[in-house]
């Protein structure tokens, strides 16, 4: 098993857990995004806080990457793919044209999220469908809101899940993490300028942390 990606099974689903923070469904061959919120920064720039540039390259570069490893045909995003209204900058929008220049030929679908209602669908340009949650699929229900779905096994995003390891307030590590319950999974939020919110889990629930090109299973 390569440290890059660690397989997993969800509701009778194998799954590869992939460090850049997204899943891959090798029997639809399907790349799981959550949470790229592409164009956060910019959105953030023109309210006049001083944040990194370039974070929507690198989260195209590594969905490239992704899907290049993966070989994957198709990519559901779910939820959240534009951070706001003020994403569709002329930047960001020919970034992402050109990306979809590149990719032609792959299914792009969107499950709607939170912030999707108030950025709007992504241009129609990019061929991307988009449909509200849940999306049913080979025993999965993909949201973007985590919520138990009957009959299916959700994986969801949203809360931007990661771990605190560590003892000391000074000597502590925030990581990004895939979260997995009884009947929800929490993917990691992908997009590169997004936060953790550090979570708790309860017994019998798996966490696997990304830590740099790295997925490793948290002991229980």
């Amino acid at each position: 098993m390569r440290g890059a990606e660690v397989s997993a099974e969800v509701g009778g689903v194998g799954l590869q857990l992939l460090a850049q923070r997204a899943a891959y469904l090798p029997q639809q061959a399907t790349l799981l995004v959550a949470d790229a919120h592409i164009g956060k920064a910019v959105s953030f720039r023109r309210l006049g806080v001083p944040v990194p540039q370039g974070t929507t390259g690198e989260n195209l570069d590594r969905l490239s990457s992704c899907i290049r490893s993966t070989g994957a045909r198709r990519v559901i995003f779910l939820g959240d793919f534009l951070h706001s209204v003020r994403a569709r900058g002329v930047a960001t929008l020919d970034a992402l044209a050109h990306w979809r220049e590149q990719h032609a030929d792959l299914e792009l679908l969107l499950v709607r999220g939170n912030h999707d209602g108030h950025a709007g669908d992504p241009p129609s340009s990019l061929g991307m469908q988009c449909v509200d949650e849940p999306l049913l699929m080979h025993g999965l229900a993909l949201c973007h809101h985590p919520q138990t779905v009957a009959g299916a096994y959700v994986l969801a995003g949203h809360l931007h899940p990661g771990v605190v390891l560590g003892g000391r307030a000074n000597d502590r590590l925030r990581l990004p993490c895939f979260h997995f319950g009884r009947d929800v999974g929490v993917l990691p939020a992908f997009g590169a300028f997004t936060g953790l919110h550090a979570i708790r889990p309860l017994p019998g629930e798996r966490v696997f942390v990304v830590a740099g090109d790295a997925v490793r299973a948290l002991p229980a």
